[in-house]
C-alpha cells in the first residue's frame, strides 16, 4: 500500500510546474510555481531573487499578455519579463540585475532542456554529454563568425558536439558581443517580423517540421543553460565577465555536424539534385529569408576530385516571419533548381499536412506567435499547388521573391496573390466609398497595402487573373536591405473568420496564377542578385 506522505508528494509535484523568466536584457531565473500562484507573484520573486525592477512592467508568453491567471502556462515555458513601452525611455534602464544579483542564480541543472513535451532523447544524451565534459573541465570556445554571438561546446574527447546560440546575444540583442547592440528582447530586430530574442524557437521549429531529416536538418532545442563564457554587457572590462560563476541564458543548442566546407567556398555545380531540392523544400515552407551560402554545410561522402558530397542546412533564425516580406533563397541560381522534382519528392510535398504541422508547433513551442504560423500554412499551401502545376523550385522561388526597381520594392506574385485575396474577403472595389465602409484593422490594413503595391496590371493578377513577371531589378539579402522595410501583407491583421475566409480565397487565385506561370515559361534567373547575408 501506497503511503499517504508518498501521495502528497506525487500530487505536489503534479500541481508545481517550472518556468524560466527572462528579462528584456536577456537575464533569465528558473522558477517552480504553484497552482496558486499569478503574475505578480513571478514579478515579485524576480524583484527578490535578481534585484529587478518590475513596477510597470509587463509579463508576456508569445502573444499573450499575462495578468493574473497562468493557468494556460504548462511546464518548461520561457516566460518575457519587459517594460512598458509607455514607462520606457532613454533614462529608464531595462531590467538588468546588478552584478551581486546574479550571483545568486536559481539552483538549477547546468543545461535544462526547454519545452519537451515529445521524446527528447536523442537531446537528452546530446545534453549529457555536454554537462559531463563541463564538469570535468573541458570548457567551451566562441564562435569568431557571424553577427550574434554563438559557442561550440566540447565532448570528453574535446571534439565539438554543438553549437549554443543565446538569445539575448542576437545581433541588436542587449548581451550582443560583437557590438551590435542597441535593442531589448521584443523589439524588432534584424528583420522587422522577426522580434529579438525569438530566432532560438525558430531554429527549433525548423528541425521539428523536417520530418523523416528529409532535409537534414541538426537535431536543435530550446535550452536554459550556465557558463561564465557567456557574454554580459553591462558586467564587462574588456571582453572579461566579473562574475566568474557563469550566467544563465535561454539559448538554441544544435548538434554540430563535422564537415569538409559550406556552400560559399566551393561551387554549385557538384551539389546533389536531390539535396538542393530538399533544402529548397524546407526553405520555401518555412519562408526563409536568410539562406545564405554560408548556412549550408558540405561534407565530403566519398573521395577523389569528383566525389559525391552531402548538403546541410544549419541556420534556420530567420524563417516563419511575423509577415511576409523578402526571403532570400542562395539557391534560387543553382541549375539543380530549375530541374523538375522527382516523384519521391513530390510523394513528400503531397503529404505535407499544414494543420497537422500548426498543432505540432502550437504544442511543442507554445510561445511561436500565431502570425508565424499562418506564414507556415499559407506557404505550405502554396509550396503544394506550385508542386501539382509542375513548377520547379526556382520558378516556386521566383515567384516569392520581391524584386527591386531602384529603391522601391515590388510585392512578389505571391504577395500579389495574397493581396487579391484580402481585397475580395473585404468586398473591396476601386471605390474608396466602399473602402472607407470597412472599419476592421484588417480592412484598414488592407487598404493601406494595397495602395503602396505597384497596380495589378504591372505586376500581378490583372482582371484575367493572369500573374504577369515583374520587370528586372535587384535584391538584398538579410544584411544589406535596399529602402525601408515594406509589409505588403500581414497575416496577423485578420481575425479567425477573416483568416479562414483568406485561405480559401487564396486556393481560389492560386490556380490561375501557377497556370499562367508554367505558360508564360519566363525564367527568372536571369535576374541578378545583390548583397550577401547576415550569419548567426
Amino acid at each position: 500500500m501506497e503511503s499517504p506522505i508518498s501521495n502528497k508528494m506525487s500530487v505536489s509535484l503534479l500541481n508545481k510546474r517550472r518556468v524560466f523568466v527572462q528579462t528584456e536584457n536577456g537575464c533569465v531565473l528558473g522558477m517552480e510555481l504553484e497552482r496558486k500562484d499569478d503574475a505578480h507573484t513571478v514579478k515579485r520573486r524576480m524583484q527578490l531573487t535578481l534585484n529587478v525592477p518590475t513596477a510597470e512592467t509587463s509579463l508576456t508568453f508569445g502573444d499573450i499578455l499575462l495578468n493574473n491567471d497562468l493557468s494556460a502556462i504548462r511546464t518548461d515555458s520561457p516566460l518575457l519579463l519587459t517594460k512598458n513601452l509607455m514607462h520606457r525611455s532613454s533614462s529608464t534602464p531595462c531590467l538588468s540585475p546588478t552584478a551581486n544579483a546574479l550571483q545568486q542564480k536559481d539552483q538549477s541543472n547546468i543545461v535544462e532542456i526547454i519545452g519537451h513535451s515529445g521524446d527528447f532523447t536523442e537531446t537528452k544524451e546530446l545534453v549529457d554529454e555536454i554537462v559531463i565534459a563541463l564538469r570535468s573541465n573541458i570548457e567551451p570556445v566562441p564562435v569568431n563568425g557571424g553577427l550574434g554571438g554563438a559557442y561550440y561546446f566540447k565532448n570528453l574527447n574535446g571534439e565539438s558536439v554543438a553549437i549554443v546560440k543565446p538569445t539575448d546575444e542576437e545581433p541588436f540583442a542587449p548581451n550582443n558581443p560583437k557590438g551590435f547592440v542597441g535593442k531589448v528582447l521584443g523589439q524588432p530586430g534584424l528583420k522587422q517580423s522577426v522580434k529579438v530574442g525569438e530566432t532560438g524557437f525558430r531554429e527549433v521549429a525548423a528541425y521539428l517540421l523536417d520530418h523523416d531529416h528529409f532535409a537534414r536538418v541538426p537535431l536543435t532545442s530550446l535550452v536554459k543553460i550556465t557558463h561564465s563564457i557567456f557574454n554580459l554587457n553591462d558586467c564587462v572590462i574588456g571582453n572579461a565577465i566579473q562574475n566568474n560563476k557563469g550566467v544563465s541564458k535561454i539559448a538554441s543548442l544544435q548538434q554540430f555536424i563535422p564537415h569538409d566546407f559550406d556552400a560559399s567556398d566551393h561551387g554549385s555545380s557538384r551539389f546533389p539534385v536531390a539535396d538542393v531540392h530538399r533544402i529548397g523544400i524546407l526553405d520555401v515552407r518555412i519562408f526563409n529569408t536568410d539562406r545564405h551560402a554560408g548556412n549550408i554545410l558540405v561534407s565530403k561522402v566519398s573521395d577523389g576530385e569528383f566525389g559525391r558530397v552531402e548538403l546541410i542546412p544549419i541556420d534556420h533564425g530567420l524563417c516563419l516571419p511575423e509577415c511576409l516580406e523578402d526571403p532570400y533563397f542562395e539557391w534560387i541560381h543553382w541549375p539543380q533548381a530549375s530541374i523538375p522534382f522527382s516523384e519521391t519528392e513530390l510523394e513528400y510535398i503531397k503529404s505535407l499536412d499544414a494543420n497537422f504541422d500548426a498543432k505540432m508547433l502550437r504544442k511543442e513551442l507554445p510561445m511561436i506567435r500565431e502570425a508565424c504560423i499562418r506564414v507556415l500554412i499559407l506557404c505550405t499551401s502554396f509550396l503544394k499547388e506550385a508542386a501539382t502545376f509542375g513548377l520547379c523550385l526556382a520558378e516556386i522561388g521566383g515567384m516569392m521573391s520581391r524584386q527591386f526597381r531602384f529603391s522601391d520594392q515590388e510585392p512578389s506574385e505571391l504577395e500579389v496573390i495574397c493581396l487579391e485575396a484580402m481585397k475580395q474577403v473585404m468586398g473591396l472595389s476601386d471605390s474608396e466609398e466602399q473602402i472607407d465602409e470597412k472599419d476592421s484593422k484588417f480592412a484598414k490594413s488592407a487598404m493601406v497595402n494595397q495602395t503602396r503595391a505597384l497596380s495589378y496590371n504591372q505586376v500581378g493578377l490583372g482582371k484575367k487573373g493572369r500573374v504577369k513577371a515583374c520587370a528586372n531589378g535587384v535584391r538584398s539579402s538579410a544584411k544589406e536591405s535596399v529602402g525601408a522595410p515594406t509589409s505588403f501583407v500581414k497575416v496577423k491583421d485578420m481575425n479567425e473568420d477573416e483568416w479562414r475566409l483568406f485561405l480559401m480565397k487564396f486556393k481560389e487565385l492560386v490556380g490561375p496564377a501557377m497556370a499562367a506561370r508554367k505558360i508564360s515559361g519566363i525564367n527568372m534567373r536571369n535576374n541578378p542578385r545583390i548583397g550577401s547575408s547576415c550569419q548567426f
